[in-house]
């Protein structure tokens, strides 16, 4: 099974990558290893996490205060959000439209 990014999720993903890797050196690296683990689990058994919104699931990191916030299309996983897990809950629902 494939998987994209929303726009806005891949931008979001990309800045903390940079902000970790700005506190440690590698730990940028680290962080990317643990989302893309965590879509790999996603993609293997997509519905095995519990929904939070009409069909929108949430996969947490095991190392990082991190969600990955997903729906299951037809062409595959579609990532609406990388969410820092202690902040605004709600802001990515705007890209469900």
């Amino acid at each position: 099974m494939n998987y994209a990014f929303h726009s806005e999720a891949e931008a979001e993903f990309k800045h903390a990558i940079n902000y970790y890797e700005s506190c440690a050196e590698g730990l940028g690296y680290d962080f990317a290893v643990e989302v893309y683990s965590t879509i790999k689990q996603i993609v293997a058994c997509p519905k095995a996490w519990v929904i939070l919104e009409e069909e929108v699931r949430r996969c947490q990191t095991r190392r990082f205060p991190y969600g990955v916030l997903y729906t299951e299309e037809p062409k595959g996983i579609f990532i609406l959000a990388v969410m820092h897990l202690h902040r605004n809950p709600d802001y990515w629902k705007h890209r469900l439209e």
